[in-house]
């Protein structure tokens, strides 16, 4: 089965850059992206305890700057 969608010009001129290559089909390559921006296997019950606890930590104050990590570490 294929459909037809609708696309503005400025988001068709946008997949095409996103292909890979020209011969790409519009199909494999909204599929790759897609495949790439979803991620069906849901976090652990220890991921989302880590995410609580470093949310808990940022609204506690107990971390730093991002530029006082780069600046220690000489990423400037």
């Amino acid at each position: 089965m294929v459909t037809t969608i609708q696309l503005r010009p400025e988001t068709k001129s946008r997949l095409d850059d996103m292909k890979i290559h020209p011969r790409e089909s519009y199909d494999e390559a909204l599929n790759r992206l897609l495949d790439m921006a979803y991620d069906p296997e849901p976090l652990s019950e220890e991921t989302l305890k880590k995410i609580e606890e470093g949310i808990a930590d940022i609204r506690a104050g107990r971390g730093r700057p991002f530029e006082e990590v780069v600046r220690e570490r000489g990423l400037e």
